[in-house]
């Protein structure tokens, strides 16, 4: 689940206002232009992992993969519409052979790179090939300290990101960890923590794990809205301590002045409050097959808007009936506390990935927004 906060951490790293991106936008969402700002594009299906929370139940390369050639022309509509920047996600990414073509040839457009690992395969080798690369960083997927990150995803692996991130520092390469909670780690963030700032990682995404996936065959693991006070309280507390920025991701929130403020120190100015999803207005993904959707977390094909092997990419963004299941979404669609919240005209409902997942609706209520939360309370 990878969001537009990514994008956000691409405007803090490089000091960007973003003004200078010829845009208008309105922080943690709310974006108003013509073309899409970013994309998170799944470059493979294909991981070496299996691990028990993946959203997208990775395992194998599927058919219908996108080619070099496919992905060079890609890139080009990237090009082609101005899009700021580009998160690379999968599987893992670096199990795709070409992924240091494909990196080179976004450096090449000028479009700046998020890669989001496991950190498994990151090596000298690799280092050195991305060490020339202009805006660029990688996200390394960090669920515990070593005992719990290695039952969630491959014995072994805590020890290889400590060691990618060694390598990736010795080169000069900016890092991020991102951390998806359940029940079997979110009490363990104050240890997480600490090895981020010991492995001078300045990011932090933390974000919820949803029942998708792997994690839809273990739904005991997910968190129960209560338990987000407790986190945002710990987040807002060590807030830019020992030089880890915390960035939650647009599932957590809204309407919190506490979610507000741990994203006022990242930004390094202050943050206004949520105002909506992007997918489909800002923002899309690329599957692996080459289909776009508003959001890599939707999956459902009812929700694939085009494909870019047969159509551009300029074509399906433009088409008046794309992303309607966004676009066209009104707060009268809403229903419980989000259809009567006063804010329902801004936020909709908050992340439609966590409604559709949660309740299989976009129109339900967001049990897991903290505002909600207080609405029940009064």
């Amino acid at each position: 689940m990878i969001n537009f906060v990514v994008y956000d951490i691409i405007c803090a790293m490089y000091k960007l206002k973003k003004c200078t991106l010829s845009i208008v936008l309105l922080k943690r969402g709310g974006l108003i232009m013509n073309y899409p700002v970013t994309c998170v594009w799944e470059v493979t299906m294909a991981c070496n992992m299996r691990c028990k929370h993946c959203g997208s139940s990775c395992s194998s390369a599927l058919p219908g993969e996108l080619s070099t050639a496919e992905a060079f022309k890609f890139i080009d509509m990237c090009k082609n519409i101005n899009l700021k920047w580009i998160n690379l996600s999968g599987g893992e990414p670096f199990v795709r052979p070409d992924l240091i073509l494909l990196i080179k040839y976004l450096y090449a457009n000028s479009i700046p790179i998020n890669i989001i690992s496991n950190g498994w395969l990151v090596s000298e080798d690799i280092a050195k090939e991305l060490a020339g690369i202009k805006y660029l960083r990688v996200m390394i997927s960090l669920d515990g300290p070593e005992e719990i990150h290695d039952f969630i995803r491959k014995p072994g692996s805590f020890a290889r990101i400590k060691n990618s991130l060694e390598i990736l520092n010795k080169y000069n390469i900016l890092t991020g960890c991102i951390t998806t909670l359940t029940k079997q780690n979110y009490k363990f963030l104050e240890e997480i923590r600490t090895f981020l700032a010991k492995m001078n990682v300045e990011c932090w995404q933390v974000q919820l794990g949803l029942p998708m996936g792997n994690l839809s065959e273990n739904k005991d693991w997910i968190l129960e809205p209560k338990d987000l006070t407790g986190i945002i309280d710990y987040l807002y507390e060590k807030k830019g301590k020992d030089g880890v920025h915390i960035f939650p991701a647009d599932c957590m929130g809204y309407y919190n002045a506490k979610i507000d403020g741990i994203l006022s120190e990242a930004y390094g100015e202050k943050v206004g409050s949520w105002r909506g999803c992007n997918a489909g207005v800002s923002s899309f993904g690329l599957l692996h097959d080459g289909d776009i959707v508003g959001c890599t977390s939707i999956r459902d094909k009812k929700y694939v808007e085009g494909n870019i092997k047969n159509q551009t990419l300029r074509e399906i963004w433009e088409n008046p009936n794309s992303f309607t299941w966004r676009r066209n979404f009104k707060p009268q669609d809403l229903s419980g506390n989000c259809k009567k919240c006063e804010h329902a005209s801004e936020c909709l409902g908050g992340c439609f990935n966590t409604r559709f997942t949660m309740n299989n609706s976009f129109c339900s209520e967001n049990k897991y927004c903290t505002y909600n939360l207080m609405m029940d309370k009064k």
